[in-house]
């Protein structure tokens, strides 16, 4: 097609180049939601990032989400929130009041995940509207981006039919085409909990997520919803011990909502505290290193190392 200005195919053919135009730039754009290409990836051999953060965040009048964000103040990195973010229904007066005196200030180096509270409001529109470019493309919740020598995918565990299969797509699109040896998941739903929730059927984007997770390779998995901290030892998607290729769990619903209380305990579970706090991951080459901080005082209530794996 001729691009004359003569040509009365000239606007047609304009649009085409812009919207060409467009989606090259989201390619190369390091900031593109879904698929944020870093030129500095792979970084320095021996480059060692921090991500800190929990779920669970954001309720007014208590005092828990202030602590756990006064945590935030004294320590660097990435900041993760893996959902329920401002209570009870994620609307826009809830973020505001419950969510920003807590961890707003650190806005601009959150990389949040959407919880089930967020759609309450129809669409989790006003999530999206606070975190902006943040938290990805709106209506989508989910996106990767690079930490460090880790790949890092913030995923979304409250959509189902349609729009599960498509982010089921993309997220094995996006490992595909970006190996690395060490890699990171988080989403709201665990897969596994020893809290109220771990006594019901999982999720069922959750089961599917891991099952793609663990086919990848990836490492961690960090999750909220339950009211508590846990960590698993490396499992399989079904459950099943496996120190060589398994997938190590952290929940950490401990961003400030009321605790809840375990109820029994659940295969693989290595340590269970009732209490607020962050979960602090050192991303170093090729391991890890993770300290549960607590929100009174910041002292370690849990910690230790993993080192990365390549896919089964």
């Amino acid at each position: 097609m001729s691009c004359r200005p003569a040509d009365s195919s000239a606007w047609a053919c304009l649009l085409v180049l812009a919207a060409l135009l467009c989606a090259y730039c989201a390619a190369i754009d390091p900031h593109s939601p879904t698929s944020p290409d870093d030129p500095a990836f792979p970084p320095r051999p021996d480059e060692v990032a921090t991500l800190v953060g929990a779920g669970d965040i954001g309720v007014c009048n208590s005092d828990a989400p202030l602590a756990t964000g006064r945590l935030l103040d004294r320590l660097s990195g990435t900041i993760f929130a893996a959902g329920d973010l401002a209570y009870e229904e994620g609307t826009a007066e809830q973020f505001l009041k419950c969510y920003e005196p807590a961890w707003g200030r650190h806005k601009d180096r959150t990389r949040p995940a959407p919880g089930n509270h967020e759609y309450s409001s129809p669409g989790a529109a006003p999530y999206f509207a606070y975190f902006g470019a943040n938290a990805g493309l709106p209506g989508l919740g989910y996106y990767r981006y690079a930490s460090g020598n880790w790949q890092i995918y913030s995923l979304n565990s409250s959509v189902a039919g349609s729009q599960a299969a498509t982010e089921l797509q993309w997220l094995r699109s996006e490992i595909a085409s970006r190996p690395s040896v060490c890699s990171l998941a988080y989403f709201h739903h665990p897969r596994f909990s020893s809290g109220p929730h771990g006594q019901m059927p999982p999720v069922p984007i959750v089961r599917d997520l891991w099952s793609v997770l663990y086919d990848s390779g990836v490492d961690v998995a960090i999750s909220g919803h339950e009211h508590l901290y846990e960590r698993f030892a490396p499992q399989t998607p079904d459950g099943v011990a496996d120190p060589d290729y398994g997938i190590r769990q952290f929940v950490v619903g401990t961003g400030g909502a009321p605790l809840m209380p375990a109820l029994g305990r659940a295969a693989n579970s290595e340590v269970l505290l009732t209490s607020h706090g962050v979960l602090k991951l050192t991303l170093e080459p090729l391991s890890y290193k993770w300290e549960f901080l607590s929100a009174a005082g910041g002292a370690t209530l849990d910690s230790g190392a993993g080192t990365c794996h390549l896919r089964k």
